[in-house]
């Protein structure tokens, strides 16, 4: 079916055989995108749907079960009072905002400075641009698996190499203190991320006409004036994509967090992730759980909308 036909069947307004104007071809045009996306907006309903309901049934009720025989009783906000008041939710939050900004800036920098890189024109670039993938579309059990050997001070190499070239840390046990075990974490979360940010943004990259920076030489613009300038401004788009997804990535991290240190040493690399499981898997308590799935959703949603507000393109 053609779009005119679709466009027919959403019975655009007759205006007594005037032409239609403006106003109403765009509430045309609105409508049939509206038509076009509804059904894969009600299949992911369906999917997310039943997940996101009961997780907010459990999360005010008392369901656990371990205690199966016990009723499942109304609990209103007790689940999530409990939150506050046990000794791990809120550093487990400030643990997980802090990761998400650290990972979330030092990976947009250097994938910037990949995209930029990748963007000029050289010998080999359509290798180096699909080689670049290679670490992103490793599973992330695997990535961290392998940066555990790496960073093994027996086996791995990092100790190794930093002991050849003289630096602090060749003899470094990285998984077993807070402060060297969050470094580790955070290379390895960037050499599997930061592909993934180049990418989106190489995509913006090649949306800006040339002619915009013959101009902007012309003017006598120097090389930063045109980044600052012009690569920014016009690169907003897909920054802003790329952040709300890499910044949602990195707050519900997990996986990565259970492969190399288990929450460990203690409780120093526990995020709000690693709790839900916990809470979850190994101490069956689907009300607290539930209440702690219920803040990821909820503080998901606000960091999102924060990105949207700051960094959509200014009319």
């Amino acid at each position: 079916m053609t779009t005119r036909a679709v466009t027919r069947r959403l019975r655009l307004p007759s205006l007594g055989g005037a032409p239609p104007t403006g106003a109403v071809v765009r509430r045309a045009d609105r409508r049939l995108g509206y038509a076009l996306v509804a059904p894969v907006v009600i299949l992911l309903l369906l999917v997310t749907g039943y997940p996101l309901v009961y997780n907010l049934w459990n999360s005010f009720h008392n369901v656990v079960l371990s205690n199966a025989g016990a009723p499942q009783t109304f609990a209103g906000i007790k689940n999530y009072q409990q939150l506050f008041t046990t000794a791990g939710f809120v550093p487990a939050l400030l643990r997980t905002l802090a990761f998400t900004v650290v990972s979330v800036v030092l990976e947009t920098i250097a994938a910037l400075g990949l995209a930029l890189m990748l963007h000029r024109s050289f010998r080999g670039r359509g290798v180096m641009r699909a080689a670049i993938l290679i670490p992103w579309a490793v599973p992330t059990v695997v990535s961290a698996m392998l940066w555990v050997t790496m960073f093994d001070p027996r086996s791995g190499f990092v100790d190794y190499l930093l002991g050849i070239l003289h630096l602090p840390g060749s003899n470094t046990t990285w998984l077993a203190g807070e402060w060297t075990a969050w470094a580790a974490i955070l290379v390895a979360d960037a050499w599997k991320n930061v592909p993934f940010i180049a990418i989106i943004l190489l995509a913006g990259l090649q949306l800006i006409p040339s002619d915009v920076y013959e101009a902007a030489r012309m003017d006598g613009a120097s090389a930063w004036q045109s980044f600052r300038r012009m690569t920014l401004p016009l690169l907003r788009p897909a920054l802003m994509v790329a952040l709300i997804f890499r910044t949602l990535q990195a707050f519900l991290v997990f996986d990565i967090i259970y492969i190399m240190t288990g929450g460990g040493p203690g409780t120093t690399t526990e995020t709000l992730s690693y709790l839900n499981w916990y809470a979850f898997l190994v101490n069956t308590n689907f009300g607290v759980g539930g209440a702690i799935s219920v803040s990821l959703v909820v503080i998901s949603l606000l960091i999102a909308g924060g990105i949207v507000l700051v960094m959509r393109p200014k009319t």
